[in-house]
């Protein structure tokens, strides 16, 4: 950008002057040589990797070839190893998994579940019992199905899950929300409601009664994660 620059002449006149800024060539000639040594060493870093992976390639078909035998037995060997390491891994998953079963087995474990963690655990639950394709869905904007799946006996399960606290119950405005959604949005054939506490006695239970909700309470619920198998109206 130009700038004025006033000065006093020789013969005392005041003239004014435009002049204009010069430009640092030091600077730009730094930062290009910068740029161009960082470029320099990325390139050098690739072409000793390359270099080091030629001459990597170059040793091993050399060794194969000059010892063949020798060759064969390493190659033996790492498959062995990879063998191996994948039957720990299927063994420990197996573990993992029965671990996960006899915890699941156990009602008191859902007292100390977050919401979700509960309806993960009634999708592990299904699954055990023999149902199918078992989606967890549970979430804002559900409107009231947190798993389905499909019955053994084909029909479409939707299943509301509610963790609840010591001394907490699942009230009738929660019953009758979910038997407005079930059949008419979900279309659910198998509908229920469970529950790790208990429902409260009113409106909604009778309602669940005559549209044909399940409610599954505690003990129910314990029952079933103890056998593995459904109460009987889910069957």
């Amino acid at each position: 950008m130009p700038y004025v620059k006033s000065h006093t002449r020789r013969d005392g006149a005041r003239v004014r002057a435009h002049y204009r800024k010069r430009r640092r060539a030091g600077s730009a000639s730094t930062a290009r040589r910068r740029r161009g040594s960082r470029s320099s060493g990325v390139n050098l870093g690739v072409g000793l990797a390359v270099l080091g992976a030629v001459a990597l390639v170059v040793l091993i078909v050399d060794f194969v070839g000059r010892h063949p035998y020798w060759s064969a037995f390493v190659v033996a060997l790492v498959l062995m190893a990879v063998a191996a390491v994948l039957a720990l891994t299927v063994r420990e998953r197996g573990r993992q998994r029965a671990e996960q079963a006899e915890r699941d087995r156990l009602i008191a474990v859902t007292d100390v579940m977050s919401g979700a963690a509960f309806e993960q655990w009634f999708a592990r639950l299904l699954a055990g019992s023999g149902f199918r394709q078992v989606r967890v869905c549970g979430g804002s904007g559900d409107r009231g199905a947190d798993v389905t799946a499909v019955a053994p006996d084909g029909r479409r399960v939707v299943a509301q899950c509610k963790r609840q606290s010591a001394g907490n119950r699942v009230g009738s405005a929660a019953i009758q929300r979910f038997a407005g959604t079930c059949r008419e949005i979900h279309g659910g054939e198998l509908c229920m409601i469970v529950t790790n506490g208990y429902f409260t006695n009113g409106d909604g239970v009778h309602l669940a009664r005559r549209l044909g909700i399940n409610l599954v309470d505690r003990q129910s619920l314990e029952l079933w994660a103890w056998t593995g198998r459904p109460p009987r109206a889910l069957a």
